[in-house]
């Protein structure tokens, strides 16, 4: 899918290493804008259409005076389209325009008061407000024809303006919540400065993607490895759309699904759905697999691999040549994207292995973040209990163990996740938590159980609140209710003494523990 080329209006957001950077892309598409993240050395002619409408360059960990800097080519500044640097990004302009970047002698890091002037790019901002700052350099001196529009008590360059040109930056983080405005300063970029007129969503994107896999799949046949999930289950409606009974979804049962997993996808999506579906038993061979790993990596590496030889087998009984994923966007960044580092290989993504037996690999959503999914899955009709379904990731329950997988193990994070599945339904939360599940932490804790001595494990609970899954913060579960769980889980889980709550962020944090 190449959706800029689909979109009649663009943002272009030229990736310089920066971890979050997808979440630039994320604000502007919720803004009404599509936008795509491209590697900054991305020759312009490959972006640049009559659809472009703005170029934003992002945050990086690199000095702009490193041997190994990032740029990007000098002709982006007078293409004559508005472009925004953040972070790193100001501070290229800066260099690469003749200004000077320097080691600031105050370093800004978090929460940081910002006075702004009067500006285009702050319609409707306080004049005095709060930003998220994150650098060691800064803009000490100017390029000709650029002046300030905003500062901090130790950053006077902290927005800068070059109208005549279209150029501007901004020091601080405008894609983080932590900016109080950063969102309506983002929009104002994007209406103000490029004139967008804002008329993109997800959910008038079906027929596009539906006439995208007709000309990728040709009158081929095709299987799609169905999880249950929210994006391999619209992934599939897409292309069972496009292809109709040529599509034979996979269902496999890697023996580390949920408590009655298995049967409640197999009858839905066999039923309500109406998809053709058939489920593979596979899961002492992946017990087999994983017996002895710890290494997360290593386990999610596996796991992509034998889904692949799973559904290689499948597909070569019925002659199908395209297998269908439900890939999504962030799958796509913390894989390892652009110049941004690998935080963990998706099995969709960085676990499939190089000698992928299929013609070709259909990813409808892969330019998608989840709740965009959401909505062009309801826009498709797609019943909401599915389409809100709580999300689950391909590994399963394997990486909601630390270390090595047993069955005694599973058993453990099984049971337990039922139990905290149950009991958030009961206090009428699980439309509300973005995702919640317990953890096999590994540890061993002493405790007294019945006047005796324990020595058992400790299980984590996680609940986080999210849009995109991007950033999270963690569920306030009220107090009766983590009561409840723990008093239940180490009463009704053999093998459990200690329960405890996981309160990290993303970032630093992920969702998953692996």
């Amino acid at each position: 899918m190449n959706d800029k080329k689909l979109a009649k209006e663009f943002i272009a957001v030229l990736d310089f290493g920066g971890q979050y950077n997808q979440l630039i892309a994320r604000r502007i598409r919720e803004a009404g804008v599509y936008s795509e993240v491209i590697p900054c050395n991305t020759p312009f002619s490959e972006y640049v259409s009559p659809a472009l409408k703005g170029i934003i360059l992002t945050g990086g960990p690199n000095s702009v005076y490193a041997d190994d800097a990032l740029r990007c080519s000098i002709e982006v500044f007078s293409l004559g389209v508005p472009v925004l640097g953040i972070c790193y990004g100001m501070q290229l302009i800066a260099h690469m325009l003749g200004g000077k970047v320097q080691t600031a002698s105050i370093p800004e890091f978090g929460f940081t008061d910002m006075s702004v002037k009067e500006h285009p790019l702050f319609e409707g901002i306080a004049r005095e407000t709060v930003v998220w700052m994150n650098h060691n350099d800064h803009v000490s001196q100017l390029p000709e024809g650029f002046v300030s529009i905003a500062g901090t008590p130790h950053c006077a360059n902290a927005a800068v303006a070059n109208d005549k040109q279209k150029l501007y930056g901004m020091q601080f983080h405008p894609e983080v919540n932590h900016t109080r405005q950063g969102f309506r300063m983002l929009s104002n970029f994007i209406y103000n400065i490029c004139g967008c007129e804002g008329s993109w969503s997800a959910a008038g994107l079906a027929d596009e993607l539906i006439e995208n896999i007709r000309a990728q799949v040709g009158g081929s046949t095709v299987v799609s490895g169905l999880s249950g999930g929210v994006d391999s289950s619209v992934a599939s409606v897409l292309v069972h759309k496009a292809v109709g009974s040529r599509l034979t979804c996979i269902f496999v049962d890697h023996g580390l699904l949920r408590k009655n997993e298995a049967q409640e996808v197999m009858d839905y999506f066999g039923g309500r759905l109406g998809l053709n579906i058939i489920m593979v038993d596979a899961r002492e061979r992946f017990l087999n697999k994983l017996k002895g790993v710890t290494d997360p990596e290593q386990k999610r590496k596996i796991i992509g691999e034998e889904f692949i030889r799973v559904f290689e087998e499948e597909s070569n009984k019925i002659g199908a040549d395209y297998l269908v994923q439900g890939t999504i966007y962030p799958d796509v960044i913390e894989s390892g994207f652009g110049q941004a580092a690998v935080i963990k290989s998706h099995h969709n993504v960085g676990g499939l292995p190089k000698d992928v037996r299929f013609k070709g690999i259909v990813e409808p959503l892969r330019m998608l973040f989840k709740d965009e999914v959401r909505e062009l899955g309801e826009s498709m009709g797609i019943p909401r209990d599915l389409v809100w379904r709580q999300p689950f990731p391909g590994p399963g329950l394997a990486i909601r163990i630390i270390g090595e997988i047993t069955a005694e193990r599973l058993r453990i994070v099984r049971e337990s996740d039922a139990i905290l599945r149950e009991e958030v339904a009961k206090a009428g939360l699980d439309k509300d938590i973005w995702q919640y599940f317990t953890v096999f932490t590994g540890v061993n804790s002493v405790g007294v159980m019945g006047d005796e001595r324990t020595y058992d494990y400790c299980i984590a609970i996680r609940a986080v609140t999210s849009k995109d899954a991007m950033t999270v913060e963690f569920a306030e579960l009220p107090y009766p209710l983590m009561r409840t769980l723990s008093s239940r889980i180490i009463n009704e889980v053999p093998g459990v003494n200690r329960v405890v709550y996981d309160i990290t962020s993303k970032p630093p944090g992920t969702i998953e523990w692996e």
